[in-house]
């Protein structure tokens, strides 16, 4: 087993998943969804950047190439899970969440099914941009909490009469109410979009992957 600085980060990634929804247990809003927020960004520039290291000084070795994948999964599941454990539970939401989840497991467990073949399934190229695509997304949705309890009127106590007042122009605005719902909306919209093009990429490589595996599947 070595312990090179790609595979460092790629196991301190690993543990910053479920660290991420340890923030939710130890700290208030909006604290938690900061501390989230920078915790999962971290974690998520560490992917390209053990990658580069270990083709860069050749220290490519079968425990990074073991953990790196887990890695990516285990942060965008556990991510998915706090992000809809303390949303409002849209269906738009929930939609995309449970195909990106559905697709993780079939995937995981086509891989454990084929054993020694599973070299069949490599990563390609479609599947790391929805990778990339699946941490972008939900960073924007964790920055959208951010909003919604940091800078949003729900820590302000305003009621929605005054918020569309206010946006509307008929109530000036003294608390900058305006800009902070607008970013709000934005990031929530931005995050949602993106969650869901994610979706549609993390099934077009589920199916890709099970055509390429249909082979060793028939008796």
């Amino acid at each position: 087993m070595t312990w090179n600085i790609p595979n460092v980060l790629t196991v301190l990634r690993l543990l910053a998943a479920p660290a991420v929804a340890v923030m939710f247990l130890y700290f208030h809003r909006p604290w938690a969804d900061w501390f989230a927020l920078v915790l999962f960004v971290s974690a998520a520039v560490t992917d390209w950047f053990d990658g580069y290291l270990a083709r860069l000084w050749k220290q490519t070795t079968k425990l990074g190439t073991m953990l790196d994948p887990i890695a990516d999964k285990a942060m965008v599941v556990i991510a998915l899970a706090v992000i809809l454990g303390y949303s409002s539970m849209s269906p738009w939401l929930v939609l995309p969440a449970t195909m990106i989840l559905f697709r993780e497991v079939f995937v995981s467990g086509l891989r454990e099914y084929l054993g020694d073949t599973a070299g069949t399934l490599k990563v390609t190229k479609l599947a790391k941009w929805k990778t990339t695509l699946q941490m972008v997304a939900i960073a924007v949705l964790f920055a959208q909490g951010v909003f919604e309890h940091y800078f949003g009127m729900s820590s302000m106590g305003m009621d929605e009469a005054l918020v569309a007042d206010v946006l509307a122009g008929e109530e000036e605005d003294l608390m900058g109410l305006r800009w902070k719902f607008q970013g709000m909306v934005i990031a929530s919209h931005a995050g949602l979009w993106l969650l869901w093009i994610a979706a549609a990429l993390t099934l077009i490589t589920g199916v890709d992957y099970f055509r390429k595996a249909t082979p060793y599947l028939r008796d």
